[in-house]
């Protein structure tokens, strides 16, 4: 069989322990001197390759690792012009502690993102949850699911990460990819976070109206009933996305069907709560709790 190709780092940017703190890195724990870091860009070179932020302590490791599942653009325009990273002050808070931290862009975003039907040009887009009259739900968490489970093994392979030391973190529909995730239980993800997960949110723009609520609590509970990895789900007030009662609804089901999650309602953040995990500001905010969940699965 043909081994896998090596892993292509793009570019390196690394950081230095003594450099002064600016917003995207948080505050080393009192007495301690901050661990030098480096910034890089990856190629994951997948079934489907996807260009990775990577952020992790410096040295040879290897390291317990991160993986950050980002939210969707479905407006094919807005994937092409992507980030490369959400939210980088999250992945050096998580590279701080000592974790490999990889932020996959996944096929279909940046410049694999560019749709031009006209000229035939189709960017790979698999995580759709087609008409809002029918969405399906599960199927575009089981697809993110499937990506991590495949950036899992390739990481794994190349003996850079500790394979039984896993954190998998993700907002909005990389949150909702996340729990479907933890459905499969995969060897070695030790927890789950997510940050205002769901999907179907803010249908034709309008704030607090899904796609189709019931069938998302449904498929909430679907996960539930096979996931047992402990899960940390954080929302907020003026979340336009996915709002208190929707979220609470969809935790019920979730742990009612059998599912381990520890769920957090936080006060409103700015004008809104969705981009939480996306601000430094809110760094401070849910740093602690994520600390105490993450110091319980030890």
């Amino acid at each position: 069989m043909m081994s896998r190709p090596a892993l292509l780092m793009i570019s390196v940017l690394a950081v230095a322990a003594n450099a002064s703190a600016s917003p995207a890195e948080p505050i080393a724990t009192p007495g301690e001197a901050p661990p030098a870091l480096q910034e890089e860009t990856w190629v994951l070179p997948l079934p489907l390759p996807s260009m990775a932020y990577v952020i992790r302590p410096a040295g040879k490791g290897p390291f317990p690792l991160v993986i950050m599942n980002h939210g969707v653009a479905v407006d094919p325009r807005e994937r092409s012009f992507f980030p490369l990273v959400e939210f980088r002050d999250a992945a050096f808070w998580f590279a701080r502690r000592g974790y490999l931290v990889v932020a996959p862009a996944g096929p279909g975003y940046g410049a694999a993102g560019l749709d031009i039907p006209e000229h035939g040009l189709y960017g790979p887009f698999f995580s759709k949850i087609g008409k809002c009259t029918n969405p399906n739900f599960r199927d575009a968490g089981l697809a993110i699911a499937k990506y991590d489970v495949a950036t899992i093994e390739y990481l794994t392979d190349q003996k850079i990460i500790l394979a039984d030391r896993i954190i998998v973190v993700g907002q909005s529909a990389g949150g909702w990819g996340s729990i479907a995730l933890a459905s499969q239980n995969p060897p070695g993800v030790r927890a789950v976070v997510v940050f205002a997960a769901g999907r179907g949110g803010r249908v034709d723009g309008k704030p607090n109206n899904n796609c189709a609520p019931d069938k998302l609590v449904a498929a909430t509970a679907e996960f539930g009933r096979t996931a047992r990895v402990p899960m940390l789900w954080i929302y907020t007030r003026n979340d336009s996305y996915f709002g208190p009662d929707l979220s609470t609804r969809m935790h019920e089901a979730f742990v009612r069907a059998g599912g381990n999650a520890e769920y957090h309602l936080l006060d409103p953040f700015e004008t809104e709560g969705h981009s939480l995990i996306d601000a430094s500001e809110g760094v401070r905010i849910w740093s602690p709790l994520v600390s105490q969940f993450l110091d319980r699965q030890q």
